[in-house]
């Protein structure tokens, strides 16, 4: 059992309030509270940030999303496909991320990446799946076996932000899920690992 509990970033959706990929996340985020972890959601408007430029000093915004970014355990993606891809909002939020390079923990290394694509078409929302996961693992994280699909061309969400097809729901909460269990694998395998090592040593 994991002490403290961890926290579980949610980046995604667009500057427009409730859109699919933003209630796609939120549905994640709260399987992952479910399974015991905190959770911290930027969205919409947090992610308008200035275009990331290296070596330049960043923003009150970009620095929150940096100290975000820092402190947490996993991560859950969830972008809209635009023109089989994923959002330029969302690309250069990620882009940030290359100030984590000089960190105890480079980028994202070891971290469990939650991954979520929603578009208009199933084409589109397999393709931008792929740039995620590609995504991170040039961020040296661990994208979930299980990623979600959301073919938004059919209405998904109800007003309240509510799911109603029973399977895309389970396969949100899935990757939640999936999230949370990867860090609790990996800090029971922790002490076990030490303990071998220590075995070996005598």
């Amino acid at each position: 059992m994991i002490q403290k509990k961890p926290l579980i970033l949610g980046l995604g959706g667009t500057p427009r309030r409730g859109s699919s990929s933003e209630r796609a996340l939120a549905i994640s985020l709260k399987a992952a509270e479910a399974e015991g972890a905190r959770t911290l959601l930027f969205c919409g408007a947090e992610l308008v940030l200035p275009i990331y430029m290296p070596g330049e000093r960043p923003s009150e915004q970009a620095s929150r999303l940096l100290a975000a970014l820092r402190d947490c355990c996993g991560i859950i993606i969830s972008s809209p496909a635009y023109h089989g891809s994923i959002s330029g909002l969302l690309k250069n939020a990620l882009d940030y991320a290359e100030e984590l390079r000089t960190d105890a923990r480079v980028y994202l290394d070891g971290t469990p990446v939650g991954c979520i694509a929603c578009a208009g078409g199933w084409q589109a929302a397999g393709q931008t799946l792929s740039v995620l996961r590609t995504i991170a693992h040039s961020l040296r994280g661990w994208p979930t076996p299980f990623g979600a699909m959301l073919n938004t061309s059919v209405p998904l969400f109800d007003g309240d932000g509510n799911c109603t097809d029973p399977t895309i729901r389970g396969q949100l909460e899935t990757v939640g899920r999936q999230v949370v269990g990867f860090i609790q694998a990996r800090h029971r395998s922790i002490p076990n690992a030490r303990s071998s090592a220590m075995e070996d040593a005598k």
